[in-house]
């Protein structure tokens, strides 16, 4: 994506403070315009003292007053225009942001879990925060600095055209040094942030896998591992901020040469009478205002081609396609539901690779479906494709006789009570997380569920009870977390249940007690379950064996181990074990 394109696409962020960028750059015009009056003023005042024994005191008492007002209220739009240029900053950062974060809810599964988190997350916070430190500097400054610009030439030129020109003629070599130094930085700013989204990656994993790291004795190679990214990144920055540190002092150099031919050809005019010492004044304050905003547009050009930099990395996240809409007309399914049928399914995560092929299956409603097979069978990627987090390549999934894709994403999700073995929780009270799934839940219903799940009294235990601040990260073992997920499908109650090795992590005691209660909400509803453990899988009504993608058996547990095949293969290898 080109800087034009993704400039072109973030000015429609722009839209809605049209008013404040008005305003702002009436008071830029409003600041120029007193900057510029004090000069001509000083070179006013300058005249009136300039001869000997005619001091015109009461004309320059005047112009002094003049000059305070004219400061005073430079000072004050300035303030007002940088409270203006924060809130359109700021604005359209929260746009944003917004629209970053409702683009990720609306992503497939396939975007999350092909990108590394801490990357995306590192788009939607550092690359933002840049972004608006660039976006600010440049309203901040480039309004002001081009109309200073345009402004000073047009007194110099009014005031002795001839040196004017002398200014112009040297004008170019300030382009040349900007051009220069953007050309070079561009690049070097586009490492540094990709190489922090790497880095900010690499520490998210590391702080989430720091009990594996530290099982394996593995510190000391994430360490160096680091230590090899962080290195990149000190490269980088350096290179980037030494170039963009070189705009100060070549665009000050220019300046000082500009400086120097204006007061050498305006002294030399002055001597031949060509101009005032008064105007000749002037026109040194002029040229060196006439500069300066160089010097600061060469900065402000570094900036922005960071903030283009990090604008590309999050509008590439904003325009990534989302799930595929629901059909115009996709039917609502409410109320009881459980009839399932895959008819020649076949799907891959890289069609380069087959997983499931001309899968066939029917399901009856309020069946017990129990899912077995070795690891990577196709266990869990079918669960996927009963929820559309993935779409078929081929053939047919349809629920009541309805195809998936006729079927609204929300009703098809809402019909399914889910728990899996990766337990999760949102920072928030206990009783919100049990909530989850149903906000208007009573406090009886969720101590009722947690009571269901055997979460209740380790609950209690908490300083809080159920009003306890908890988190992903809080001090709860991952068979508490568990529980709690299983809490939130007890009270919700869904008309079907997916349950991929929802006790995984669990003590078979409390496994025992979680599975009668199980039971009891599987009567009369459809349930798929995933699990390793012969107790959750012996009670099922029907029992898939997938292998490479594909059913190789299925039946209830006594006709398949009568069948002496791979499920007993299975069953003497490792299911009969516990």
């Amino acid at each position: 994506m080109s800087n034009a394109v993704i400039v072109k696409k973030l000015l429609k962020y722009l839209k809605g403070s049209r008013r404040y960028l008005l305003l702002s750059l009436l008071f830029a015009f409003i600041t120029t315009a007193l900057t510029l009056l004090v000069p001509i003023l000083t070179g006013l005042a300058v005249d009136k003292m300039i001869d000997k024994g005619n001091v015109q005191m009461e004309s320059v008492v005047r112009i002094i007053v003049i000059i305070a007002v004219a400061t005073l209220v430079t000072a004050l739009v300035q303030w007002v225009m940088n409270i203006i240029n924060n809130r359109v900053t700021y604005t359209v950062v929260r746009r944003v942001r917004d629209e970053a974060f409702n683009k990720i809810q609306s992503l497939p599964l396939s975007y999350i879990d092909s990108h590394r988190t801490g990357d995306v997350v590192n788009r939607v916070i550092s690359d933002v925060d840049q972004f608006a430190e660039g976006l600010l500097m440049g309203l901040s400054q480039s309004f002001s600095s081009v109309l200073t610009i345009v402004g000073t030439l047009a007194f110099m030129v009014a005031i002795n055209w001839k040196i004017a020109l002398v200014v112009l003629l040297v004008t170019p070599l300030s382009f040349v040094v900007a051009a220069f130094i953007a050309k070079k930085t561009y690049s070097m700013f586009k490492l540094r942030t990709e190489t922090q989204g790497e880095a900010t990656a690499y520490i998210d994993e590391m702080v989430m896998g720091k009990g594996v790291v530290a099982a394996f004795t593995k510190e000391a190679e994430v360490t160096e591992r680091f230590e090899e990214i962080n290195e990149r990144l000190n490269a980088a920055t350096l290179d980037a901020v030494f170039y963009s540190s070189i705009t100060n002092p070549a665009t000050r150099f220019v300046n000082s040469v500009v400086y120097a031919l204006v007061g050498l050809t305006g002294a030399l005019s002055s001597v031949a009478g060509g101009i005032t010492v008064g105007a000749l004044s002037s026109f040194l304050s002029y040229a060196n205002q006439y500069t300066k905003p160089f010097n600061e547009i060469s900065g402000v050009v570094t900036e922005l081609q960071n903030a283009v930099i990090c604008a590309g990395r999050i509008l590439e996240v904003i325009e990534e396609k989302s799930e595929i809409e629901d059909k115009a007309d996709a039917a609502v399914i409410e109320g009881d539901r459980g009839e399932v049928r895959l008819e020649k399914v076949s799907f891959s995560y890289d069609k380069a690779k087959k997983l499931i092929e001309d899968l066939d299956l029917d399901v009856k409603k309020g069946q017990r479906v129990a899912i077995v097979g070795p690891t990577g069978c196709g266990k869990t990627t079918l669960i996927n494709l009963l929820m559309r987090f993935y779409d078929v390549d081929e053939g047919v999934i349809s629920l009541e006789g309805k195809s998936l894709g006729d079927i609204t994403r929300k009703s098809l999700r809402e019909g399914f009570g889910m728990v899996l073995q990766e337990t999760w929780l949102r920072s928030g009270t206990v009783k919100e997380n049990i909530a989850f799934g149903k906000k208007d839940a009573t406090d009886e219903e969720i101590i009722e569920a947690a009571k269901k799940a055997h979460a209740h009294s380790f609950i209690k235990r908490l300083p809080k009870g159920y009003d306890t601040h908890i988190s992903d990260s809080y001090g709860l073992s991952q068979g508490q977390k568990q529980l709690l997920c299983i809490a939130r499908l007890m009270l919700v109650k869904p008309p079907m249940l997916i349950l991929d090795e929802a006790t995984s992590s669990i003590d078979t005691r409390t496994e025992i007690r979680i599975q009668k209660a199980f039971s009891t909400l599987m009567e009369g509803r459809t349930s798929f379950i995933v699990a390793h453990r012969l107790s959750t899988i012996r009670e099922a009504d029907l029992i898939l064996v997938m292998r490479d993608g594909k059913i190789v058996e299925k039946g209830n547990h006594k006709e398949l181990m009568a069948k002496d095949g791979f499920y007993k293969e299975l069953y003497n290898a490792g299911l009969n074990k516990e």
